[in-house]
């Protein structure tokens, strides 16, 4: 039971669903609530599969391609880096314009990145999730309970991603274009700092 905690505790702190709220606020501006509500819960179970499959064979699958964690690290947070760019500068609200089969494709697209890779199932988490797994020495057991710990942390980022609109009324629509701004800038420094440790690992 302690190595379950355990576990929780550090997936749920390496994930931070309640720091992510605000971003989904800023990557779903202007979108429909259902939308928003479509967008959370694929997020969420693409974020599961992707941190169970990390636990299943992550390991391996790294080895097998000859890719190392701090190379992982590096373009993760390049990945971050153009979607912080896109959010400073408006690029995403110019690419949502145009058909509604766009529209539902660039809607899977923010689902899958970046909310549920890389900021969900991030290099931290996945690098977590591949160590926990390691730890629980391949046992089906143990593995089932950490899996177990994965659906859990990914339903408690769907549960706050599905209030976050309650948020949204209290900061109004200027407040959200603000907050998108930061943010942005706040998740080009996030990504700086991903290939940095990257960069510092491989030395």
């Amino acid at each position: 039971m302690e190595q379950l905690v355990a576990a929780f505790t550090t997936l749920f702190v390496i994930v931070d669903p309640f720091g992510l709220t605000p971003i989904f606020l800023s990557l779903t501006l202007d979108m429909e609530r259902s939308t928003r509500r479509r967008i959370a819960v694929q997020a969420a179970s693409i974020a599961f599969l992707v941190l169970a499959g990390a636990a299943l064979a992550g390991d391996w699958i790294l080895r097998q391609l000859g890719i190392g964690l701090p190379a992982f690290r590096i373009a993760g947070g390049l990945l971050l880096f153009a979607i912080a760019f896109e959010m400073v500068f408006e690029r995403r609200s110019d690419r949502r314009a145009g058909s509604s089969a766009r529209q539902a494709e660039g809607d899977l697209t923010v689902a899958a990145v970046p909310l549920a890779v890389p900021l969900i199932a991030g290099p931290g988490a996945i690098t977590a999730t591949i160590l926990l797994a390691a730890k629980a020495a391949w046992h089906p057991l143990a593995l089932g309970a950490l899996l177990a710990v994965i659906a859990a942390v990914t339903a408690c980022c769907l549960a706050v991603f599905l209030v976050a609109s309650r948020v949204e009324r209290f900061i109004g629509r200027t407040g959200q274009v603000v907050l998108a701004r930061l943010l942005g800038v706040i998740l080009a420094a996030l990504a700086v700092q991903f290939v940095a440790d990257g960069v510092a690992a491989m030395r």
